[in-house]
């Protein structure tokens, strides 16, 4: 396009000939510099779209008021660093990183997430970049390069898994390819069930016989490991026994019928099933003996009520404030259950975590309002002030829907 014509266009007053302007890749660079400031928001986030936008323009679009505008530069920008060469175009490829670092320290999640998902495979970025995304507080934004990303090294990891509290970035980790042993070592010191259910699972990653015993001296209180557990290649004899002295029959079924464990190992764990068959008809006899006297306490009590207001149409914010103010932990667990359809144990989980973000996720998924958030969060998880969500405006939650979405991810819903 003649050049005089761009500057003309550039400066109609119309706002779609300045995006169609925009738009276009054979546009003159300081013309689309110029449009990087353009007063419609459509235009620049055509601006920040097209890679044909100088780099001197990445850090106007950076610091755009606009988050739409920030996130498309973000996934462009992280999509085209890695075939910047840092010799050809050392400058535009030093403004490039210039740009993204400012982008990681967005103070909105979505636009660090973005940048997450854009390099969690990249390997010709720098790796203080990845590091700081891995770092993120918010586990939306390090879970994609604690997961993926191959510039993270073995020490990265294991200061990560030393430092962090964070369960689903452990898990993050543990779900990695070809994790090495070191890294298994540390994930399994935490105990951090989620995040060792994972490494059990992850049929790549390296784990030491030592580190299995350790794993296997917790096993038999971790339901979620038995199965991990029993499908693990390359299962040493000795831990198999181990295994078939506390899986569910189910499982021990699975694990005589390998084909892989020494010939000692499978007899004993043969042997095991033939005794929990002789004492079937004692264990279901217990069992029932068992289910009758939980029908009678305080949880099962509280379910009955739920169940009972559900059935009548009355369980509503009301009846779960009033619970919470009277601190019935039970009922309120209970309405969570039953209204939002999700594991009394996910629940747990999350009180016991005290966050903020996932219990407010809990809620909103059980059809409850922000007010009653904030109370099951102060007075039944009891979260510290600094860890809480508080409403916006008064009554709304604070997160978007997708973002509410993501946090009920992290619980496996």
């Amino acid at each position: 396009m003649d050049y005089e014509k761009a500057k003309a266009l550039a400066a109609s007053e119309d706002p779609a000939v300045r995006l169609q302007l925009a738009k276009r890749a054979d546009t003159q660079p300081e013309i689309l510099y110029y449009l990087a400031v353009d007063e419609a928001e459509e235009v620049r986030r055509a601006i920040a779209e097209n890679e044909a936008t100088p780099a001197h323009a990445y850090l106007l679009l950076a610091n755009d008021a606009s988050e739409e505008v920030r996130r498309r530069l973000a996934e462009k920008v992280a999509r085209l660093l890695p075939d910047m060469p840092a010799d050809e175009a050392s400058k535009a490829r030093e403004m490039a990183i210039q740009t993204l670092e400012l982008l990681a320290q967005d103070e909105l999640t979505r636009i660090r997430a973005a940048l997450s998902e854009a390099l969690k495979s990249a390997s010709n970025v720098p790796h203080h970049l990845v590091k700081q995304l891995a770092l993120d507080v918010e586990l939306i934004v390090s879970a994609p390069v604690l997961q993926f990303s191959p510039l993270l090294t073995d020490d990265d990891l294991r200061e990560i898994v030393a430092s962090s509290a964070q369960s689903g970035a452990l898990t993050a980790i543990a779900r990695r390819i070809g994790l090495s042993a070191g890294v298994s070592d540390a994930i399994a010191a935490t105990r951090d069930v989620s995040a060792v259910a994972s490494l059990l699972a992850n049929d790549s990653a390296q784990i030491r016989e030592e580190t299995l015993d350790l794993i296997l001296d917790a096993a038999p209180s971790h339901e979620s490991w038995h199965e991990p557990l029993v499908h693990r290649p390359n299962l040493p004899g000795k831990a198999a026994k181990r295994i078939a002295g506390f899986v569910a029959a189910s499982l021990l079924k699975l694990l005589s019928e390998r084909k892989d464990l020494p010939a000692d190992a499978l007899a004993e764990v043969r042997q095991v099933m033939e005794r929990r068959l002789d004492v079937k008809l004692e264990a279901e006899e217990e069992a029932v003996e068992k289910d009758e006297q939980e029908s009678h306490t305080p949880m099962a009590e509280a379910e009955a009520k739920v169940k009972k207001l559900i059935k009548d149409r009355k369980l509503d914010n009301d009846a779960v404030q009033e619970a919470v103010e009277r601190n019935d932990r039970n009922f309120v667990l209970q309405a969570l259950v039953q209204n939002g359809r999700i594991p009394l144990s996910v629940i747990q989980k999350a009180m016991e975590a005290r966050n903020g973000r996932l219990i407010t996720a809990l809620v909103w998924r059980a059809k409850f309002s922000m007010r009653t958030a904030v109370m099951i969060q102060r007075d039944i998880a009891r979260v510290p002030p600094r860890m809480m969500l508080n409403a916006r405006n008064g009554t709304d939650y604070p997160m978007s829907n997708p973002e509410l979405e993501e946090q009920l991810k992290i619980l496996g819903l």
